[in-house]
């Protein structure tokens, strides 16, 4: 009898301290985001607020200007944008109309030109369709983007860069489509 006693007052206490556990639990979840809100560390409840990219040089502008040839090849070949006007830093994305014309499959490869020609080394190129020989069926058509970051270091004087891409013929490259995950 003694020892049931124990034992129901033992339950009971143990209980009550899980019950309150569980509790404090909980409470903290919203005094851990009060104490990160004060703080400014780990600010759950404005996120977007808080990341801010330091490298966008907000203070000036520069015009990108896109240009588009061909040499030797049938295809249409333009951007989508003439120009745009961007802040040093910030990240940009274009993209290019490219139609094979002829009534062969073919492949193209582009190359990259600069003006001024030291500007070259202030454009950060993220993803570019230059990148990788371009395989195009006859009558085939595809958009093309191009991915990159105007560096901020750019010198101050430069307010325009142009980028003039021009597509080569590959000459003897394969023209089958990519598989899905193979390689060329």
């Amino acid at each position: 009898m003694k020892n049931e006693r124990a034992n129901r007052r033992m339950m009971t206490r143990l209980s009550i301290f899980a019950i309150a556990m569980f509790g404090f639990g909980f409470a903290l979840v919203p005094f851990y985001e009060k104490i990160c809100q004060v703080t400014g560390i780990n600010d759950l409840i404005k996120p977007a607020a808080a990341v801010v990219n330091t490298q966008v040089d907000k203070s000036r502008w520069i015009t990108l200007e896109f240009d588009a040839n061909t040499r030797g090849m049938d295809w249409d070949f333009n951007p989508v944008q003439r120009s745009v006007r961007v802040h040093p830093g910030e990240m940009i994305q274009i993209e290019y109309d490219v139609r094979n014309n002829s009534e062969k499959a073919m492949v193209g490869q582009a190359i990259v030109s600069y003006g001024p020609r030291y500007a070259a080394s202030h454009v950060k190129k993220l993803e570019c369709f230059c990148f990788k020989m371009q395989p195009m069926q006859a009558g085939e058509a595809k958009r093309m983007p191009v991915q990159f970051v105007v560096d901020a270091t750019l010198p101050a004087e430069v307010n325009t860069i142009t980028l003039s891409y021009t597509f080569f013929e590959v000459e003897g490259a394969s023209t089958a489509p990519l598989k899905s995950g193979g390689k060329s």
